[in-house]
């Protein structure tokens, strides 16, 4: 029994020893593997290496929300604190009527008046997720130079002043605990002459607010000469911005850094530190992530490509993303909104996946950290139409063609206003697996669907599905077209997707 016993003994340790060994080898293989990720540099054929990540593709919906101390006097527009300086202008008249000269009443005195009592990120998260979308966040910082998040370089800071919490902590922790990728928002190259620093009748010219007002620079560096401004801003504002980006990205790690346009002002040298900085430090994260442009302020390939209030007319090769915000007229809570339709929302949503992109919508929240119920409606609708449709949404890819119909979409910067709403014979698809969803953006009174899209492929198809329906649908195909005859009732009330199985 004792030499069956130190046999067995003896042979486990030999066994052991391979399987240390063994272990060791891996790990070993492992930790090469590891240094062998080749780091990023600060130049831009290195940052152009970086790859599109693959659930920034699968996404397609992700909601923000402007929301600071711009939100208190709820008049108008976000920009209320860069025209409120603007002598002669509207919101000049009706800041001076209505809080006095803005020698006596700034920008800065409307801080302590954001005190944001009612706001609860986790009521904010878990709408977002009701909602439907899988990235949420924050605007970190607006152009008005406040940071939403506990700073260590500005007291101008929602930590230190007004709400005296760390907005942005608290909207990570909530937004990752929902399964949401967390994401913030940077408009810090706008501060650069957004006020009127030079004009002694105002607060802003003090040096001691130099920190929230920005640099003393006349307020002629504002406006754009061939595309920049009369002076780019010194090494002193280029420091000062990329600090402030590189603290908020290592205190919060988030999956996607939404930039403003008007980078182009920085120094090339600025902006490629910073990416360098973000993506090398999301390898030691482990997350894959997402920087933002707009125009072509950053070389094509460097980040995603984002339009703002505006879609692409054709499809796109690539993934590119759009913001928009859920008020034709504002992108902060105002007293008069005019929210846009859960209709014209879903619609654009749909239309912008076809395309290859993703659609990113801001949300108006109040002072006091309330979302108003406008708001909340239709949120909720949108989530609400996900719930049925979404297999034909998230973690799709184009088709050949993105659709069909005879609405001509305008391009362009600041553009959605011009384009009209959809009508039935839209029709956008998306793909997965093997399946092609034809989704119609309005339900056709003829009580059918015609398809003209599919060529040769229409006569291929084994089933049809309507998401959201039980009903058995029948259908025809004479010359390559495609009828299908709808059911009695409709699913929804929004778009329809209907599964198209070969």
């Amino acid at each position: 029994m004792s030499k069956n016993r130190t046999f067995s003994i003896t042979i486990s340790a030999g066994r052991l020893a391979i399987c240390l060994a063994l272990v060791l080898s891996l790990m070993s293989f492992g930790c090469a593997e590891k240094k062998s990720v080749e780091k990023y540099t600060s130049s831009w054929e290195s940052l152009q290496k970086h790859p599109d990540p693959e659930w920034f593709k699968d996404a397609k919906f992700g909601i923000y929300a402007h929301w600071g101390p711009y939100s208190v006097p709820a008049y108008e527009t976000e920009w209320y604190s860069h025209w409120m300086y603007v002598k002669g202008h509207k919101i000049n008249k009706h800041h001076v009527e209505k809080y006095g000269p803005l020698s006596e009443f700034g920008y800065k005195d409307f801080i302590p008046m954001f005190k944001a009592e009612k706001f609860n990120a986790d009521e904010w998260a878990e709408l977002y997720k009701k909602a439907g979308a899988r990235f949420a966040g924050p605007v970190a910082e607006h152009a008005d130079g406040f940071a939403m998040w506990d700073s260590k370089l500005t007291q101008w800071d929602a930590m230190d002043m007004g709400p005296k919490r760390d907005v942005v902590g608290e909207m990570e922790k909530a937004v990752r605990k929902q399964g949401m990728k967390f994401i913030f928002s940077l408009h810090h190259q706008w501060l650069y002459a957004w006020y009127t620093t030079m004009d002694s009748t105002t607060d802003a010219v003090h040096a001691e607010y130099e920190d929230l007002y920005g640099p003393r620079v006349p307020a002629s560096y504002f406006k754009m000469v061939e595309g920049k401004p009369e002076q780019l801003p010194d090494a002193k504002f280029n420091e000062r911005w990329l600090s402030r980006a590189i603290e908020a990205v290592d205190k919060y790690q988030p999956d996607l850094v939404w930039f403003d346009n008007k980078l182009h002002i920085l120094q090339d040298k600025t902006k490629a530190d910073f990416l360098s900085h973000y993506y090398n430090k999301a390898l030691e994260w482990g997350r894959d992530v997402v920087a933002t442009y707009k125009h072509e302020e950053f070389p094509k390939g460097a980040g995603i490509l984002d339009l703002e209030r505006s879609r692409m007319a054709e499809k796109q090769d690539f993934p590119w993303l759009t913001d928009d915000s859920i008020d034709w007229k504002a992108w902060c809570h105002i007293d008069d909104p005019n929210y846009k339709s859960p209709d014209r929302l879903i619609d654009f949503l749909v239309d912008v996946v076809s395309k290859n992109g993703c659609l990113l919508l801001n949300i108006t929240p109040k002072a006091n950290g309330e979302i108003p119920e406008g708001v909340k409606e239709r949120l909720l609708e949108m989530g609400k139409w996900l719930e049925v449709n979404g297999e034909a949404i998230y973690e799709t890819r184009p088709w050949r063609i993105y659709g069909e119909g005879s609405m001509k979409i305008v391009e362009g910067h600041l553009s959605e206003k011009k384009n009209k709403d959809a009508t039935a014979e839209e029709i956008r698809y998306t793909t997965k697996d093997q399946t092609l969803y034809a989704i119609a953006l309005a339900w056709p009174e003829s009580g059918k669907l015609v398809i003209n899209s599919l060529g040769d492929q229409a006569a291929k198809i084994k089933s049809i599905s309507l998401l959201g329906s039980d009903a058995a649908l029948k259908w025809n195909v004479e010359n390559e077209k495609l009828t299908i005859e709808l059911p009695a009732e409709k699913p929804n009330e929004y778009a329809y997707s209907f599964k198209l199985k070969s």
